[in-house]
Parts: structure tokens; sequence; C-alpha cells
């Protein structure tokens, strides 16, 4: 289903990057424009996750350079019976993670340095699994590419507003390029929403059991939701095609929030999670913090990295 969905995915963003290139330069136009998305397809296979992390300047850690993090993944890759992905650190103070990679083989998760500071090791366990259920439900491929290909069409929308069209029976002229310009990357946007909502649920149902305690990703939702509405992520807002990949969605802009988020309500997510923990029986010993809890720094109580022991003892 999910090579499926990739497939409707790609063909829907395909054919309106030919749309665009069409308004552009006619049939000629869209002719390139094939071409190019073909390219841009088969590129965004093989590269986008490199493409994604270089956006957000995320760098490789490893066993010595982040020993705790590193070794919180693994143990939760083994536990979500997953090949180790790749880990990531984002030199970035707003609290926030997203997984890449186009299978799990060639996977990486990453997170921010503001995520590591905020949460306790129990909360970045839940964040962590999450990330880890994109993987293993294959989503990130349909993540990284979505995020390449919008990118792209909304690159070439404003291409179209700068050359102005054509100007001929078939072409769109100044008022024809300002509607592309606007509506070419909305329309890519709605695609990206179309799958993004459904997807979040599933990854956090699924993070909650490889985590074992739902509680844990439920506190760090609303830890994660506080700290994005107070510190800014500069790297996302200039590359918003990628907010869809986050845990939580990144951007500072409220106007449209509800009805344009790539992102379910977090209080719904919470509250699909606390079902979840009475279904299972889980203890929910941590429990979800108020949205106006501030964001703990690396100075607050033990923190991820003091002396707790940490989720599994």
């Amino acid at each position: 289903m999910n090579y499926f969905k990739t497939a409707i995915l790609l063909a829907g963003l395909t054919a309106l990057f030919m749309a665009v290139g069409y308004l552009i330069g006619g049939t000629s136009g869209a002719m390139i424009a094939l071409v190019i998305a073909a390219g841009t397809n088969l590129f965004a296979y093989w590269n986008s996750d490199r493409m994604v992390l270089s956006m957000h300047g995320a760098h490789e850690v490893d066993a010595r350079s982040a020993p705790d993090f590193v070794g919180l993944v693994a143990e939760l890759a083994q536990r979500a019976q997953l090949p180790m992905p790749k880990v990531y650190l984002m030199d970035n103070p707003q609290p926030n993670a997203f997984a890449t990679g186009r299978d799990p083989e060639h996977a990486a998760v990453a997170a921010t340095t503001g995520l590591l500071q905020s949460l306790s090791r129990e909360e970045l366990a839940g964040v962590m699994a999450h990330e880890l259920a994109h993987i293993k439900n294959r989503d990130t491929l349909i993540m990284t590419v979505t995020a390449t290909i919008a990118g792209a069409i909304s690159m070439l929308a404003q291409f179209g507003m700068f050359f102005g069209g054509r100007r001929d029976n078939n072409g769109m002229g100044v008022i024809g390029s300002l509607a592309m310009m606007l509506l070419a990357p909305l329309a890519a946007m709605i695609v990206q929403m179309a799958i993004s909502r459904t997807r979040e649920y599933s990854a956090d149902r699924l993070g909650a059991q490889i985590c074992g305690e739902p509680m844990w990703l439920a506190s760090a939702l609303m830890r994660i939701e506080d700290g994005v509405h107070h510190v800014p992520n500069m790297d996302a807002e200039r590359s918003p095609a990628t907010a869809h990949m986050f845990i939580i969605n990144p951007l500072s802009g409220q106007g449209m929030d509800n009805l344009f988020s790539t992102h379910p309500s977090t209080r719904n997510r919470v509250d699909a999670l606390q079902r979840f923990a009475a279904e299972t029986g889980a203890r929910g010993n941590v429990t979800a913090p108020t949205a106006t809890a501030a964001p703990r720094g690396p100075s607050g109580p033990t923190g991820p990295w003091g002396r707790s022991r940490g989720p599994w003892g």
C-alpha cells in the first residue's frame, strides 16, 4: 500500500509539474517539464534524503560523538527490528525531529539540539520511536520525495512568474502567471497534506508500541509544540516544503494553521495516545505537560543526559 501511495503521489505531482510547464511554454514546455520531472523523481529517490538533511544543516554523529543519543536510537531500532539508521543532529534551538531515507536499509533520523536539551530521556525515546515508526512503515520515501518535488514545483512556478508565460491564445499572461505562482505551490501542499495527517497517527501508534509507553510520546508532543511556538526554526522557514517531515510542524505561521496544517492537532494526537495507553494497560507514568510548560534547558533537572538510567533501567 505504501508503494502504491508513493506511485500515486509521484504521478500527481508529475502531472502538476507538467501543467505548470504547459502554462509556461505550451506543449513543448509540458514535454520539457516531463523530462525534468522524471529526472527530479529519479534524483529524489536516490538523493532527496541527503538534500533534506543538508537543507537543515544536519551533521552525522556516532557512538563516540553522541554516545547516549546514538545508544538510545540503537536500542529502539533493535526493539523495532530495524537496521540501525544513521543518526544526525541539527544545531537548532527549536525542539523537533524527522526521519528520512528511501527504505529501512538507507534510513536516517535527525533531531535538533533543542530537542535533546528540552526532553527527558523517556520523552526522547518516544520521539525517536515515532521516527523509527515512519521508517518501518516506509513513510520516509513519500516524505522526502514529496518535499523535493513540491519544492521544485514552487521554483518552477516562480520561474513562470518571472518569465511571464506564453502570450498567444494558449498563454497565460501576467494574470495567469500570478495565478500559477499562487496555485501551483498550494496544490503541491494539498497533496502533501492528503497523506500526512493519517501517517502521523499511524506513526504515533507504532512508535508507542516500539518504546512501550504511549505517554512518553504524548508528553513529548506537548512539550515540542510549546517549544515550536516559542522558538522559530529559520531553516524550516526557508524550506517550507519539508515541514511535513517533522514530528511537529516547525513553521511559525498561525493564520492558516488549522486549514492548511500538514499535521493533525497535537491535542488530538495526545488524546489518541491516551486511549491507546488505556487499551494496552500502559503505566502512563509520564503525563503530558500543559501547553504552557516551558521547555527545559540543558541545566534543567537531570535532563536526558544526566544521571538518569534511562527508560529501560
